[in-house]
């Protein structure tokens, strides 16, 4: 059997690099695979991001919107079996768990589903409910057991040195994971704990570890769990590998340490309790006996050997690599026989309402568009489904006053409606999202329906304006039309004006001929304005300009003697929002020259915000 951790860096952008989630789960070639920092609510679980044919998975997603996160962290187990029912498999849990608290159980799972979990772990009375759900309400863990052991994905809370509240909840959120070990172990059970607990425990683990690195309080409690030193748990990769350097799997992204290995080891297997065999002679230990090889899958790294360095490929220098900032750990085990028959946990997402149970819809697959939709000719909400628009006419569109004419929303603006204008043909009926009245004062006689063609931009090189949209455009008959000249940006409704129309009579427009009789005020703009070459000649200039100053800005740095590149302080402090400048190659340990100088500049003033 063999089982993967991976901290997937969002799930979403891995099932697309490898272009569906099967294609991704196989390419792990797992029994089970534990995935973290998942990025997905519930309300973004989809069956082709959280199911696949031959596996079952089970999800914790994060329940608080602190910080107005709503998306981030979670935990996904995926178990590769032949049958979801009536399976004897070990990879098919008996029972899974949202959480290791227990206070979820109280909780609809998906739908109106409940799951009858353990009662409250033993220890935590001091502990009230909500400081309990707290902990579990991040999705940071999902518990399966499979008989023979208990398997704990787990996601464990990033904390900064000076985020005192972090550093509390990390605390609080391992002492209570602690206690929920302690009480399996206590029943004889075998646990197995995988996933990104983000703690490094030794110097040998992490690239720049100084002289007082393993005092920190995480790392010494990491290290008070293992055997060696007095604890119930084994770390598999250091008991398989313990003087091997530089076995690293996570980086940082914003200073290319992948180049030069310059990372840390913060994902783990740990393990603890008996073998599975019966004798009790001395040497049986459930590493010994049932972890045949425990390593990294160093395939699945974003910087390949051999790539050109960053600093030498200025396309290389400005790519974003692809994949995920860790890279994969793995252990295989041997001698574990199969177990009693049963069916999947209810917990599965093949019980998940969005993903099964009910046939999809196109529609559900496309964000809502209320704004557009739901403006009706009244100006209020339309009563009419996302599912059914009843498309009016186009000549019936014409009836009302412009001034009595829905504005347009910000969304249609987003949408780029006015780039768009929808042809319209009498007796037919085509769907819009514009439907708002082009008339004023009066109801307006229309002889036919609108012809509205589509407008291209006459030049690419220079942003338009709203009035460039609503210029004269020449009829069938070469009859000269202005549709809507009059409107200005602060005041622009969307008309449906075309050839062939007469406007309101008691309106400002009576007719077409008095348009064609008055000189037009774009033509007389347009004599007085510069031409499309002097435009670019101008913008070329300015660019130049702008980048001889950027050149000469930028300092270079004492090691190289090449351009730096300029950061921002993100943390808020006395020096959030000020600029610097920095070495511009990758992160690696002090003594490669090739590797980052070292280089620091504050920048003359603070950035605007």
């Amino acid at each position: 059997m063999k089982i993967v951790t991976y901290n997937v860096n969002g799930l979403r952008p891995r099932v697309s690099q490898f272009g569906s989630l099967r294609r991704f789960l196989d390419s792990l070639d797992a029994d089970i695979i534990c995935f973290q920092e998942t990025k997905l609510s519930r309300q973004e679980m989809r069956a082709d991001l959280v199911q696949a044919e031959g596996y079952e998975s089970f999800f914790s997603c994060t329940r608080t919107s602190d910080k107005g996160r709503t998306g981030y962290s979670g935990v996904a187990t995926f178990c590769r079996v032949n049958s979801a029912f009536s399976s004897n498999e070990v990879a098919l849990p008996v029972s899974a768990e949202e959480g290791f608290t227990g206070v979820l159980k109280i909780l609809p799972v998906f739908g109106s589903r409940k799951i009858e979990y353990p009662s409250i772990v033993e220890g935590l009375e001091d502990f009230s409910t909500d400081e309990l759900l707290n902990i579990d309400g991040e999705g940071r863990c999902i518990i399966t057991d499979h008989d023979h052991f208990v398997l704990f994905n787990v996601y464990g809370p990033r904390a900064v040195r000076d985020d005192r509240e972090r550093i509390e909840f990390k605390l609080k959120f391992f002492n209570i994971l602690q206690k929920r070990w302690e009480s399996l172990l206590a029943q004889g059970r075998r646990i197995f704990v995988v996933g990104d607990l983000n703690i490094a425990p030794s110097a040998i683990d992490r690239c720049d570890a100084g002289p007082d690195f393993e005092k920190n309080e995480f790392r010494t409690w990491f290290r008070s769990l293992l055997v060696r030193n007095g604890g119930s748990f084994f770390d598999v990769f250091r008991e398989k590998h313990p003087e091997r350097r530089d076995a690293y799997t996570c980086w940082a992204t914003n200073s290319g340490a992948e180049e030069f290995n310059y990372g840390s080891r913060i994902d783990h297997i740990l393990c603890a309790g008996p073998c599975l065999h019966k004798e009790e002679n001395g040497g049986h230990s459930l590493v010994a006996c049932h972890v045949e090889v425990c390593d990294i899958l160093k395939q699945f790294q974003r910087w390949k050997p051999g790539n050109t360095p960053r600093h030498k490929d200025i396309k290389a220098k400005n790519a974003k690599l692809e994949g995920s900032d860790h890279i994969p750990v793995y252990m295989c085990l041997v001698e574990i026989p199969n177990i009693q028959q049963h069916n999947t946990p209810s917990l599965s997402t093949r019980y998940c309402r969005q993903v099964s149970g009910c046939q999809q819809t196109l529609v559900s697959m496309f964000p809502r568009r209320q704004p557009a939709e739901e403006i009706n000719l009244s100006g209020g909400p339309s009563s009419v489904s996302d599912d059914s628009i009843v498309v009016k006419r186009c000549s019936q569109l014409n009836k009302r006053p412009l001034d009595e004419c829905s504005p347009p929303s910000s969304n249609l603006i987003q949408k780029d409606v006015f780039s768009t204008l929808v042809n319209c043909s009498e007796g037919s009926h085509k769907e819009s999202s514009l439907e708002s009245p082009c008339s004023k004062n009066g109801r307006a006689k229309t002889s036919s329906s609108v012809v509205c063609k589509k407008r291209t931009r006459e030049s690419h090189s220079s942003q338009l304006s709203l009035k460039s949209f609503f210029q004269k455009k020449v009829g069938v008959n070469g009859d000269s039309k202005i549709c809507c000249e009059k409107h200005t940006e602060a005041d622009i409704s969307i008309p449906d004006c075309g050839p062939h129309e007469t406007l309101t009579e008691g309106g400002e427009h009576d007719s077409a001929e008095e348009w064609e009789s008055k000189p037009s005020a774009s033509t007389q703009e347009d004599s007085s304005q510069p031409s499309e070459k002097e435009k670019n000649n101008v913008a070329i200039v300015e660019w130049q300009r702008i980048q001889q100053l950027m050149h000469t800005s930028i300092p270079l740095c004492k090691g190289h003697k090449e351009p730096c590149v300029s950061r921002v302080v993100k943390k808020s402090g006395p020096n959030s929002g000020r600029r610097f400048y920095v070495c511009a190659r990758a992160e690696g340990p002090a003594s490669n020259p090739e590797a980052n100088c070292g280089f620091f500049k504050w920048a003359t003033a603070k950035s605007k915000k």
